[in-house]
């Protein structure tokens, strides 16, 4: 029986393989007008929904990573050169430390409304508002740059936190929406890469664009000159997602996409699904673990200047460095850990690994900082960030295999959302603990809650519910399967229980 390609105004990627005939089945001739989900009329026997992989999927997750690098390089933007901005606007070193943290403390109360618009207006609608309330929060910081407009500073700031929470939960979605099953976690990396690769910039840009100068005029000049290059590309961007961000491909990549899409509107509720998700005992142990592994990452790295100043005073330029080694060593980590996870399907052996890695990774800065020798400080520097940055994807990806078939964007939220609490907490109480007792007091306050947090992560279950969707189509064959063990119903049912 000859194939073709249904609804295909999009040519599929070349690059398919042998792994397209096992995992994206085609529609075969005479059923190419059939809706998907038609049932065959023989032997009650259901024929799978077809499913395709587009070239376009790149160009997606490729967009939405260079949107959210320009987003997450304004988090650090202020607090790597704290002391400079504490000079120019005349404030003290908190109210520097609340522009990295209104990042977090916005995310909070606004990522169930988010991810509920996520659920009932999809991608699209999601990604054009994130970007726009980025760029409006770029050109707000362009006319802030005069010593009695802190308050202005802060109002762009602060669009630009509401538009983290448009952004920072999607990789998994997009990742689930547009990509195969032996490429997903891979491209959910790649989504999470673009975060860590703008935090990296935060980290390396203001000191250099910024320097550490006297004459306040002079001083204003280059802070105006670092807010103009960030409107300018996030300008930029906007425009980008209004022409060529897509919803969804037409055809889904997955036979757990197709049936996640056939759920019906009226068999969906938010508010039972997040009831779900809180009494699945699993996911919950990973909300925990994952707040406390991401918190410590952005204590760190809001506290950054602070501890590399207090050891190596005049060293601004070298803590930008030192937070830019932290980052790039995590993408590094996050790769691998992505691709890993495409090939051996390991997710709670992996993230344990991951974990106990970080805790040790932090014993080890924790115990270097004060030596005298900066070349120390960026070698253990960049072993904390491959593991604790390297830690985001594996938890998106595990909630996602823990919670399917729950909205990816839901599960992601939830994660993202503990991180914010805990990153507020312990940025706050490290800062006083450093203040009042040195930096590596500060550090082992951190050390004792990733122990916690590997210790917790020994217990969860590891319930991997997408992957067994996967394979029960797997086994099913390729051109039937028995009426209703994937159908919508069904894997509602499944999640309730």
């Amino acid at each position: 029986m000859s194939e073709k390609q249904a609804l295909g105004d999009t040519k599929p990627s070349e690059d398919n393989g042998k792994a397209d005939f096992e995992n994206h089945v085609h529609v075969e001739a005479e059923d190419a007008a059939k809706r998907p989900g038609d049932e065959s009329q023989q032997d009650g026997y259901e024929v799978l929904q077809p499913t395709r992989l587009y070239k376009r999927r790149w160009m997606i997750v490729l967009l939405f990573t260079a949107y959210s690098l320009c987003n997450s390089y304004q988090w650090i933007q202020y607090g790597i050169i704290s002391n400079i901005f504490m000079k120019f606007y005349g404030v003290e070193a908190f109210t520097i430390d609340w522009m990295s943290m209104i990042y977090m403390l916005t995310y909070i109360p606004f990522i169930l409304p988010v991810t509920w618009l996520l659920d009932k207006k999809g991608l699209r609608v999601i990604a054009l508002t994130g970007t726009a309330l980025n760029c409006a929060g770029t050109w707000i910081k362009v006319v802030s740059v005069k010593p009695n407009l802190f308050a202005v500073t802060f109002l762009g700031q602060f669009s630009c936190s509401l538009a983290q929470v448009f952004i920072l939960g999607m990789p998994s979605k997009i990742a689930s929406v547009w990509f195969g099953s032996e490429e997903v976690s891979t491209a959910c990396s790649i989504g999470v890469f673009g975060n860590q690769l703008g935090c990296a910039i935060g980290f390396l840009l203001p000191p250099i664009l910024v320097p550490n100068v006297d004459d306040m005029d002079e001083l204003a000049h280059h802070i105006r000159i670092m807010f103009y290059i960030t409107a300018g590309v996030a300008t930029t961007l906007f425009i980008l997602v209004v022409f060529v961000f897509q919803e969804r491909p037409k055809l889904p990549p997955t036979q757990s996409q197709a049936t996640a899409r056939s759920i019906p509107p009226e068999q969906y509720s938010y508010i039972a699904s997040i009831r779900r998700l809180l009494r699945n005992r699993a996911f919950i142990l990973l909300i925990v673990t994952y707040g406390l592994n991401v918190g410590c990452y952005y204590a760190v790295g809001t506290l950054l200047n602070r501890m590399i100043i207090m050891h190596y005073p005049g060293e601004e330029v070298n803590a930008g460095r030192i937070g830019l080694t932290i980052v790039i060593a995590g993408m590094v980590g996050s790769l691998i850990c992505g691709v890993w996870l495409d090939r051996t399907k390991t997710y709670k052996q992996t993230t344990f690994a991951v974990y106990l890695m970080s805790l040790v990774g932090m014993i080890i800065y924790a115990a270097t900082l004060s030596l005298g020798h900066l070349w120390v400080v960026f070698i253990t520097a960049g072993a904390l960030g491959f593991f604790m940055t390297g830690y985001l994807p594996l938890g998106f990806e595990f909630a996602v295999e823990l919670t399917y078939p729950e909205s990816e964007g839901t599960s992601s939220g939830l994660l993202n959302c503990s991180a914010q609490v805990f990153g507020i907490i312990f940025t706050i109480c490290q800062g006083k603990i450093i203040d009042s007792f040195g930096t590596l007091a500060g550090n082992i306050f951190l050390c004792v809650f990733l122990l916690i947090g590997t210790i917790m992560t020994g217990l969860i279950k590891s319930d991997l519910r997408r992957q067994h969707a996967n394979q029960r189509v797997k086994e099913a064959g390729p051109s039937d399967s028995r009426s209703g063990s994937l159908d919508a119903p069904s894997i509602i049912k499944e999640a309730q229980l």
